[in-house]
């Protein structure tokens, strides 16, 4: 187990599985303290149960990220188990309602939402506020290849993590002078659960490969090895920036 986080305590939001199980039990094994939350109680303990049994420290906490309520409470519990916050990777999301902008839902629009960009906002909000306490700190948001560019027939989540992009410029511009760092991440396509419950199998799946001039979707690991060096003092003059790890999707 390596000393690169020394005991540092850091929040993963959506770290039941796929990028953010892979980031949780990285995190943990780099020596960092680990808060698991989920919505998915089930999943996000066995992560948590997981670390513990290979010699790392963490506890989970349920929480909707949707809920500005929830994400105090995670910040809240963490404080009150642990004592502080060094570290957020804001990680929560869903694929939602694909359709185009005029048949899109008015309720898939607003989940996509809230799930996507107005819970990136609500934890940092409470995040932030605790970090201030230490003066220091490093946020991670989790933004996508379609931060960057579009996507047909999935405009909310498009129009969402564009919009992550764009509140994480705006708070490293406020606070990276307070010693807080906030970076996004955007991966294209990769192997985790949210590709096989959208449906993306078989030839879908072979046409959506074509497009990452890799030749190959990603893997959760691959993720986990950039939001860990964002989050790391080998990162300590990053910041306000945006991160694809795209298999040179974005180079076309």
């Amino acid at each position: 187990m390596s000393n690169l986080f020394n005991g540092e305590v850091a929040i993963i939001t959506g770290g039941g599985s796929g990028i953010g199980a892979a980031t949780a039990i990285l995190f943990a094994k780099n020596g960092a303290k680990v808060v698991v939350s989920d919505v998915d109680e089930k999943h996000g303990n066995a992560v948590a149960q997981q670390i513990k049994q290979n010699g790392g420290e963490a506890f989970f906490v349920k929480a909707d990220v949707s809920r500005p309520a929830d994400c105090e409470r995670l910040v809240s519990e963490t404080l009150h188990v642990y004592g502080g916050l060094d570290i957020a990777f804001n990680n929560a999301g869903i694929g939602g309602e694909s359709n185009p902008v005029a048949d899109m839902s008015i309720d898939g629009w607003d989940h996509i939402i809230a799930v996507n960009l107005s819970s990136v906002f609500y934890c940092m909000k409470y995040e932030i506020a605790a970090m201030l306490k230490k003066g220091k700190g490093a946020i991670v948001n989790m933004s996508s290849i379609l931060g960057a560019v579009g996507f047909a027939n999935s405009p909310g989540y498009v129009a969402a993590k564009h919009g992550v992009i764009g509140i994480t410029k705006n708070a490293a511009l406020e606070y990276s002078a307070k010693g807080i760092r906030i970076n996004a991440v955007g991966p294209a396509f990769i192997n985790t659960p949210l590709l096989t419950n959208a449906g993306i199998v078989g030839d879908v799946k072979k046409a959506l490969v074509q497009l990452h001039p890799i030749g190959r979707f990603g893997e959760a690991e691959e993720i986990a090895e950039l939001v860990v060096w964002l989050s790391s003092g080998k990162a300590s003059f990053v910041t306000g920036s945006y991160y694809p790890a795209d298999g040179a999707y974005l180079a076309q």
